[in-house]
């Protein structure tokens, strides 16, 4: 059987594409991932989608999606990608040890946030853990907050988070910024932010949220600890592209290329949400980018229908 559109992800980019296609009597198969749901699953409450005023939780948020997809007859297999072959038409993608074939596909991978590689870095995920200031700085409102990392990424964030928190403090391993020099002269200016140079978090201390954490400084070995109410990671992202090294074009970064955002170097092969975005990473602009990819596929199936009606 070939599918007429295969979706490579579970986030609010491949279950919104799901929703349009399957709108569209497709029938999509999303290869969920073992997991599923994408970053949404380590959120607590979203307060800026969309239609929730009260806000709702990224997981519920996440099944929510997934059952007014199933609705329109989105069907779900939660394995791994392993391999894709995009050379020849129909495509083909191994997950599970078993084979698919498609017509087209949309890639909504994601990308993970670059962590620390500390046990407690996990543990308070979303109890004072956060890797997206834009989206939880709100909740830091009149707190004490730092922020891990020294790009643009990290600038960024701490100038946002100091519209809610009391102060932000920047700890970075370094002497000096990676950052572009307009963000750091940005960074400077402002009064409610500090930095703490050469040093990195050992360790994130809390019982059931985070209330502390203890630092090492790098130059001279010394160990200290701060009352600290949330730590914000920002110290970059990685796209989930390995399966597609060699397959299509990826940047330096491992993020895949797009022409008019969704649009990849193979025809019928589209990309939707944070494996391609570097920019806004919100659940909202992955959602609107899953719709076009629908769109797009929509176009291309006709495309494909209409030629094989009229062959000879």
């Amino acid at each position: 059987m070939v599918e007429k559109v295969i979706i490579i992800g579970s986030g609010p980019a491949g279950l919104s594409a799901a929703i349009y296609t399957a709108r569209e009597g497709f029938k999509p198969l999303v290869l969920a991932g073992s997991t599923g749901g994408g970053q949404l699953e380590l959120t607590t409450v979203v307060e800026n989608f969309p239609a929730f005023p009260e806000g709702v939780m990224g997981p519920e948020l996440v099944q929510k999606m997934k059952k007014q997809s199933e609705r329109f007859g989105t069907r779900f297999v939660y394995e791994d990608v392993s391999s894709v072959d995009f050379s020849s038409r129909p495509f083909k993608i191994t997950a599970g040890g078993s084979e698919y074939e498609t017509e087209s596909v949309i890639i909504a991978t994601g990308a993970n946030a670059k962590m620390l590689g500390i046990e407690s870095e996990k543990r308070f995920i979303g109890r004072g853990v956060s890797t997206c200031g834009t989206c939880d700085g709100p909740f830091f409102k009149g707190k004490e907050v730092i922020v891990v990392g020294g790009g643009d990424t990290a600038m960024e964030d701490a100038n946002f988070i100091t519209n809610f928190a009391n102060s932000v403090t920047i700890v970075h391993r370094r002497d000096s910024f990676r950052a572009s020099k307009i963000m750091q002269d940005r960074t400077s200016a402002n009064r409610k932010i500090k930095v703490i140079w050469n040093s990195a978090v050992e360790e994130i201390l809390g019982d059931q949220k985070v209330t502390g954490v203890r630092l090492k400084n790098l130059e001279t070995g010394q160990i200290s600890e701060m009352p600290i109410d949330g730590v914000f990671m920002a110290i970059g992202y990685a796209p989930n592209t390995t399966v597609f090294r060699g397959k299509m074009k990826l940047d330096d970064q491992g993020y895949i290329i797009t022409n008019d955002e969704v649009l990849t170097d193979i025809e019928g092969v589209y990309v939707a949400g944070d494996v391609a975005d570097k920019v806004y990473r919100q659940a909202i602009t992955a959602s609107s980018s899953g719709v076009k990819c629908a769109l797009h596929v929509r176009e291309y199936i006709a495309k494909l229908d209409y030629e094989r009606s009229n062959s000879p």
